[in-house]
């Protein structure tokens, strides 16, 4: 095992359970939406408000194909599926897992989506995005982890027993 991706829709707890794991497994931790706020020197919602999703989708695919590391959790946007090339980029970095999520248990997770950074067309909801991203999130994943109605510590317990199997 040399990186593990974890990829899931807003709110399913990559970035909670990838520094947790991360820790558990003597391993570093990068959170992609870090990395591309650092690099555009604006917060997400930001990008998003004054470029739009399209060009945000592109800074996030450029952030992505610039990660180049060893024995890191990496924690991409939940956004990271709408682009292929940087799908393939992280499936080739390390095993991607997929942390499933019901949509009611995503709804019920995010209260704050007007500022939370997360790529929505105008007028889109996110039972849309939802939607829309689940057949990418199973298209990519080596492995699937459900993560509805788990506290943290379950959630990188069965990641892990998932990564032994």
């Amino acid at each position: 095992m040399d990186n593990i991706i974890l990829i899931g829709m807003p709110g399913s707890g990559k970035s909670s359970v990838g520094v947790v794991l991360a820790k558990a497994l003597g391993y570093d931790f990068l959170d992609v939406d870090l990395l591309i706020q650092s690099r555009e020197g604006a917060l997400l919602q930001e990008i998003l408000n004054t470029r739009g999703v399209e060009p945000f989708l592109d800074c996030e695919r450029e952030a992505i194909r610039s990660v180049d590391c060893r024995r890191t959790v990496i924690a991409p946007g939940g956004s990271c599926v709408c682009r292929a090339d940087a799908m393939e980029h992280l499936r080739a970095l390390g095993t991607v897992v997929y942390l499933r999520l019901s949509l009611p248990e995503v709804e019920g997770r995010i209260h704050n989506l007007a500022t939370r950074g997360i790529a929505l067309q105008p007028g889109q909801t996110i039972a849309d995005v939802y939607d829309y991203r689940t057949p990418l999130y199973e298209r990519y994943a080596h492995i699937t982890v459900d993560a509805d109605g788990q506290t943290l510590s379950e959630t990188v317990a069965a990641v892990q027993a998932a990564l032994t199997e």
